[in-house]
């Protein structure tokens, strides 16, 4: 058995020790595992009848190879954002099928987020065996309670958040801290319900300015120290405004100031209170995974590698109430995970209502 492996997306903490478990997994079982460098893309720019294109795009993964990089953050595969179905030269899905049967390859394990995941369904249907691995640290793969990268971006913002708090207290300002999340909020809500702040703005949520500013006017004037605390979703909107939606686009492309930066604007202008704004961004994601995400990439690899070996392949391994399990690879298809507003959100003070507990699964989704 002869199977490849690959990241695709952006990376998070915790592939690396996923990696290093499909590899220890699969080579107890007697099997050859093959990593593709950048996702998809990699695989594209193979020519199987070129060795040195097959060697500068994939790479043998052994129990040696692979020693130690569970504690290393990243991917070693290195990763992309390619979807072989979206390319300018037309849908390349043929060349994908040509290259994993021209290596040999018997089944695939993919680690990434939703378009990764979307073209793994894809060749699925396709015939090929394929197990997939949800990772993402905004946590928004319908289908699963839990990716990997998810516990590290909570515990970096926390971190990040608090840490914050000694120059926002200083200078008597109103600090906001702009996180990951372009169609969840789901990171700034658990960041900042854990971080204790005042305000939280998730994505599922417009800002009503005439309701949010003499909230945070408040939380400055009642707190000694003369300082408030927001943390606010990148993909969170501010009513009353229109703008072009670039957020698909790299930061460095976008045309418009983060959203983070536009609320700072109107706190100094309506407050009359200096503002703080940190866009936190990549060092959610940067550095070693904490414990879970390590504890989750070694399971998640050692399950995908349990499934090729029954032959239960087009399945997404999962987290499922508090349970290691898996589903039908094109899930993720069937909706959009976002946050239980009603539930577990308190829209009119832009807050966190974790009130039910009981009976709910340890990331409360």
């Amino acid at each position: 058995m002869r199977i490849g492996i690959l990241t695709g997306g952006g990376d998070v903490p915790g592939l690396n020790a996923c990696i290093r478990s499909v590899t220890l997994n699969a080579d107890d079982l007697g099997w050859e595992v093959v990593g593709f460098r950048r996702g998809w893309q990699g695989v594209l720019e193979i020519d199987p009848s070129d060795p040195a294109s097959v060697a500068a795009n994939s790479l043998p993964l052994t129990r040696e190879g692979v020693r130690g990089i569970d504690r290393m953050g990243g991917t070693i595969l290195h990763t992309s954002r390619t979807d072989p179905r979206t390319r300018a030269e037309g849908d390349r899905t043929e060349q994908v099928l040509h290259v994993l049967n021209a290596l040999g390859i018997d089944g695939m394990v993919t680690l990434g987020g939703d378009g990764t995941l979307r073209f793994s369904a894809h060749l699925s249907s396709r015939g090929v065996p394929v197990v997939s691995v949800p990772k993402t640290m905004d946590n928004d793969v319908f289908g699963t309670d839990y990716c990997i990268g998810f516990s590290t971006a909570v515990s970096r913002s926390v971190e990040a958040i608090n840490a914050l708090r000694t120059t926002v207290e200083s200078h008597e300002r109103i600090g906001i801290v702009e996180l990951f999340g372009r169609r969840s909020g789901e990171t700034a809500l658990l960041a900042g319900f854990l971080a204790q702040v005042d305000r939280t703005i998730i994505a599922e949520v417009p800002a009503d300015l005439d309701q949010l500013m003499p909230l945070l006017a408040e939380d400055v004037a009642t707190n000694p120290a003369r300082y408030a605390m927001c943390v606010i979703s990148e993909g969170a909107s501010i009513q009353g405004e229109s703008k072009e939606d670039d957020l698909s686009k790299p930061a460095s492309q976008r045309s418009e100031l983060g959203v983070g930066h536009r609320l700072g604007r109107v706190v100094e202008e309506r407050i009359g209170c200096g503002a703080v704004v940190q866009e936190l961004a990549y060092l959610m994601r940067a550095g070693e995974p904490d414990a879970m995400d390590r504890m989750v990439g070694f399971a998640f690899g050692a399950l995908a590698v349990q499934l090729l070996q029954r032959q239960e392949s087009g399945r997404m391994v999962a987290l499922k109430n508090g349970n290691y399990d898996h589903v039908p690879i094109d899930t993720l298809l069937g909706g959009k995970k976002v946050v239980d507003v009603g539930g577990l959100y308190d829209a009119a003070n832009y807050r966190a209502r974790l009130m039910r507990v009981e009976g709910m699964p340890m990331f409360l989704y």
